[in-house]
């Protein structure tokens, strides 16, 4: 791509199907460009926008590892786009940057740079700003790049170097790579909170009004919804204590409701 260089390190084998296979020496990532497998088949194994490492690399399947949740698993190579330096996205087409950018993790000014899929070391630079903006890197004959022709980089990293510390003509400066420093564990399993064990707890020796306040501030050593359950269960066993009580009480209120002067019945018309 450009003027960088990349090394092949790989080797080649076949297996019984007659398909190559890449074995990968060192880490290439990979970003995930739709879900997969589709929603509607089945529960996505990937989703748009994560992480996966390359294990590695067929003719239509991958291997892969995501980085967030570290599942292993296939994945066609359609599916996915390489990325290089953070930024350089190989297989990514306007409406895939477009999809990615748009993702809630990134943030105004976030960017990515996509080489054209029909020609190849030709280069598109697309930004997030208040829509996705895209502008054309321009290759001179001395493999010098440029967007506005004022502007000559020898390579593209110093072209990121330079959006990044001024717009100089674009929609606002580069802040960040498109998902740059995110691995979204789409479906990791809620860690549990740490159980705290008080070895050699004396129940004798704690404090009577420990137990029963109710108070969400104090500093008790017995948990809140310990100190609601013993204070219910108090005021339970008091009420069961006092059953006459609780019958006088009924009884006064029946009187209350249903009983009526003398004068009155006397003088009602049935």
């Amino acid at each position: 791509m450009g003027n960088m260089m990349r090394g092949s390190g790989t080797r080649t084998n076949r297996n019984d199907n007659q398909t190559s296979h890449k074995r990968l020496d060192e880490d290439i990532l990979a970003v995930v460009l739709q879900d997969y497998p589709s929603p509607q088949i089945s529960e996505p194994t990937y989703r748009i926008g994560e992480k996966l490492r390359v294990l590695e690399r067929g003719d239509y399947w991958w291997r892969v590892c995501s980085v967030g949740t570290g599942k292993e698993n296939y994945i066609p190579h359609s599916h996915v786009a390489t990325v290089y330096h953070g930024w350089l996205y190989e297989g990514v087409q306007r409406k895939n940057a477009e999809e990615l950018l748009l993702l809630p993790e990134n943030k105004v000014g976030s960017f990515l740079v996509r080489e054209n899929m029909k020609e190849r070391g030709t280069y598109s630079l697309s930004v997030k700003h208040q829509v996705i903006k895209h502008y054309r890197i321009h290759r001179l004959d001395n493999s010098w790049y440029f967007i506005s022709p004022g502007l000559t980089f020898q390579c593209l990293e110093d072209m990121i170097s330079h959006y990044s510390e001024a717009a100089d003509g674009l929609c606002c400066m580069l802040t960040s790579p498109c998902l740059s420093g995110t691995a979204t564990q789409w479906d990791a399993e809620p860690i549990a909170p740490p159980v705290v064990m008080r070895r050699n707890f004396d129940w004798k020796k704690v404090d009577r009004n420990q137990l029963v306040s109710t108070d969400s501030c104090s500093d008790s050593i017995v948990s809140y919804g310990v100190r609601n359950s013993i204070a219910a269960y108090l005021s339970l066993s008091e009420d069961q204590d006092h059953p006459r009580t609780r019958t006088k009480d009924r009884k006064r209120k029946c009187k209350t409701v249903y009983s009526f002067p003398e004068h009155n019945l006397e003088n009602s018309d049935i």
